[in-house]
Order: C-alpha cells, then sequence, then structure tokens
C-alpha cells in the first residue's frame, strides 16, 4: 500500500490529477483523498528531494493506493497530472508523519471515483 501526497496551485488540479491517477495510471484509491496543509506538504516534498522548491503549493490532498510502492511510482511516470504527484515512500521518516496528519485530516472535496463498485455486468438490451 502506497502513500500519494499531491500538491497544486487550485483544487481543480488537484482533482485532475487524482482522476489521471487513477483512469490513467490505473492505481485504486484505498480510501477518499483528504485534505492537507499546502505549508506542511511542501515540508515533506523539500525533505524527500532535500532542495528547496521552486514553487510553493497553494493546496495539497494525500491518500492511499492499494498497489505497492514501486508499481505505483512506474505509472505515475507514464502519465503527466496537472499538479505535482509524489509517492511517499515508508523508508522516510516523513511517511509517519503524514500517516499521522492523515488521521484526523478532513475529506477533500469534489472527489468521486469513475470506477463502478460492482462487478457484474450492466444489462443494456432494451426490452
Amino acid at each position: 500500500m502506497a502513500l500519494i501526497l499531491i500538491r497544486g496551485d487550485n483544487n481543480s488540479k488537484l482533482l485532475n490529477a487524482i482522476a489521471d491517477i487513477e483512469r490513467h495510471a490505473k492505481l485504486s484509491l484505498n480510501n477518499k483523498p483528504q485534505k492537507i496543509d499546502s505549508n506542511f506538504a511542501d515540508d515533506i516534498v523539500e525533505s524527500i528531494l532535500n532542495s528547496p522548491l521552486r514553487t510553493k503549493s497553494k493546496v495539497a490532498t494525500a491518500f492511499f493506493i492499494k498497489e505497492d510502492i514501486t508499481l505505483a511510482i512506474m505509472q505515475i511516470k507514464k502519465i503527466h497530472p496537472p499538479a505535482h504527484v509524489v509517492v511517499v515512500s515508508d523508508e522516510y521518516e516523513e511517511y509517519a508523519k503524514l500517516k499521522e496528519k492523515l488521521g484526523d485530516a478532513p475529506i477533500f472535496g469534489g472527489y468521486y471515483s469513475s470506477k463502478s463498485n460492482k462487478t457484474e455486468l450492466k444489462d443494456y438490451k432494451k426490452t
């Protein structure tokens, strides 16, 4: 289970990035995205990258996906989301901090999954 952190300029870009991760990278969200403080997200990314960021974010969200870390990185590399997407590995100490913040973080509004939860086939025949 991988932890994804997305930072960006506005909610619309974050929602598009989440949709891209789900549709084009074919990754499955384990829970609904949760809102994270943008300064906290920037600090985590700076710490992981060991360098200062060129631009600061205005909004941020984080969530778990069902797939493992390596697969998540490989799939996200293939797409070009409109926001900065970071896969936070459990090898980093920031993972525990972010996981703790997610415990009481509010749900990121506006997200809905495009994937159907039903496994049965739909019957489109006219009756």
